[in-house]
């Protein structure tokens, strides 16, 4: 008997911990330790940030879930892995500190066989001064923070329906942030409520954003086909923001906010003060505060986490120079060289690089959009390990990996505005693979077929869609497992 560790309960983790039970449950121990109680289908944090959704919409509670298929939950913060045991005992173990109220601090360990990494990120709002909920933006990175977004846009819109012009601010807060893809998609959710309050004449919409062009999203734009007729990302979406309205200030790095004010830099050295009324800035990630230790309880996390706190995978982290990257350079397995034992899925493993070209200041400020690793890939990252599991269960050292490099995959990205059936829009992408690979496609680094871009209303039936189809799945419904990742 095998007992599988998952450290996390977002798409990656708790992915994983469905086809973990369904796959390996019956002989084996399939254990979840995450701080949060409650399971945050986070793509529709969007809605729940202008006040089309609830919060009790996009969330549920994960004991209910886990108690039902069988799978042990303990509400905890993992703090430290100890992947050879320590003087006490030579089984690997994760230490915990519980964060549920009837436990609330106390310190545990919990043994593992294998260990599944699925923390996704720190929101480190603390890189850029005066980011964030405690400072003077909102987010929607979590359910809470996107009511607070919504009471207060709702704010300023009744300000603007006073008679009063307001300058709204929405974009990230950091050179290096990753996720511009809900940035933008915030953006025209929020355009589409300052429509639908009539108050949109009264506003000035800003998006100011890491990227040096409008569409790169972090995947260093995308060439594709639409309509019969090819075009690229970066025209397409400057078309988009001109027929709204959007002002776009881009290659920015956010240097610290005030009150009313956003200090920022961009590419050519510019330094410049963006006035606000309305900010919504979204954090840069890095990995959560997890450290490692051996046996003789040395302090190894330097071998097991890259200098961003991701752990290290099945990656090249040779520091190669940009133009010298290959998609082979990404994982494939996800497996932690050092301990083949260890899986980190989704937002918790180590990029190799960037995928979009990283620039720099002239007065050497790094501004350069870090790859996105969420949403589908994650999902799939988080079966994928369990299969690599159960491999390694059944047959040993002739285990099979399976793998699955971003690089051989392909990613939908659907950013939808409105609610309703008859009222909305979308902006919906396809792309492969989601890392450009020149060798295979040498003109445009991705297939011409498989990736395109299309707007209307028929992109927004289907993230409404995806949003009751998800959530059904996650609460592990009748044929769930037949919802692909």
């Amino acid at each position: 008997m095998a007992r599988v560790v998952i450290l996390g309960a977002g798409i990656a983790g708790h992915t994983a911990a469905l086809h973990a039970k369904r796959l390996l449950g019956k002989r084996n121990e399939i254990v979840v330790i995450t701080p949060n109680s409650n399971y945050n289908w986070i793509p529709s944090n969007i809605w729940v940030g202008v006040g089309k959704m609830q919060k009790e919409q996009v969330i549920f509670p994960l004991a209910p879930v886990y108690k039902r298929k069988g799978i042990e939950f303990h509400q905890a913060l993992a703090k430290s892995i100890y992947p050879e045991g320590d003087s006490k005992t030579a089984h690997p173990f994760v230490e915990v500190a519980y964060t549920d109220s009837t436990r609330s601090n106390e310190i545990g360990r919990i043994e593992y066989d294998f260990l599944v990494n699925a923390t996704g990120p720190k929101l480190n709002f603390a890189a850029t001064q005066g980011l964030g909920p405690e400072g003077h933006t909102v987010s929607v990175c979590t359910v809470g923070h996107a009511v607070d977004a919504a009471e207060a846009l709702k704010k300023v819109i009744a300000v603007m329906k006073s008679g009063t012009k307001q300058t709204l601010a929405i974009g990230v807060g950091h050179g290096t942030c990753t996720c511009e893809g809900a940035a933008f998609e915030y953006t025209f959710n929020v355009d589409h409520e300052l429509r639908s309050a009539g108050v949109r004449d009264m506003a000035d919409l800003v998006y100011i954003t890491n990227e040096f062009d409008l569409g790169d999203f972090g995947v260093g734009g995308m060439i594709f086909t639409q309509r019969g007729f090819q075009t690229t990302s970066k025209l397409w979406t400057e078309s988009l923001f001109r027929e709204r309205g959007v002002r776009a200030i881009l290659g920015a790095h956010v240097e610290k906010v005030e009150a009313g004010k956003i200090y920022y830099e961009q590419v050519d050295g510019n330094k410049d003060v963006l006035e606000f009324d309305f900010g919504m800035l979204l954090p840069p990630f890095r990995g959560v505060d997890l450290q490692a230790f051996n046996r003789a309880g040395d302090d190894i996390s330097s071998q097991i986490f890259a200098p961003s706190g991701f752990m290290k995978v099945d990656a090249d982290y040779s520091g190669k120079a940009y133009e010298e990257w290959k998609a082979s350079d990404w994982p494939s397995t996800y497996r932690n060289p050092t301990y083949p034992n260890i899986f980190a899925v989704g937002i918790a493993f180590a990029p190799p690089h960037q995928i979009s070209k990283p620039r720099k200041s002239p007065n050497g400020t790094v501004i350069a959009p870090s790859p996105p690793r969420t949403g589908m890939p994650s999902g799939i990252m988080g079966k994928l390990s369990i299969l690599s599991i159960k491999e390694l269960i059944e047959k040993g050292d002739k285990a099979h990996a399976h793998s699955a490099s971003m690089a051989k995959m392909g990613a939908a990205c659907v950013a939808s505005s409105g609610s309703g059936l008859t009222q909305g829009s979308a902006a919906s992408m396809t792309m492969f693979p989601i890392v450009p690979d020149y060798e295979k496609y040498p003109n445009t680094g991705r297939s011409l077929k498989d990736t395109y871009g299309e707007i209307g209303l028929s992109g927004h039936w289907i993230k409404l869609l995806l949003h009751y189809m998800f959530i059904y799945k996650a609460k592990a419904r009748p044929g769930w497992q037949f919802i692909p990742e």
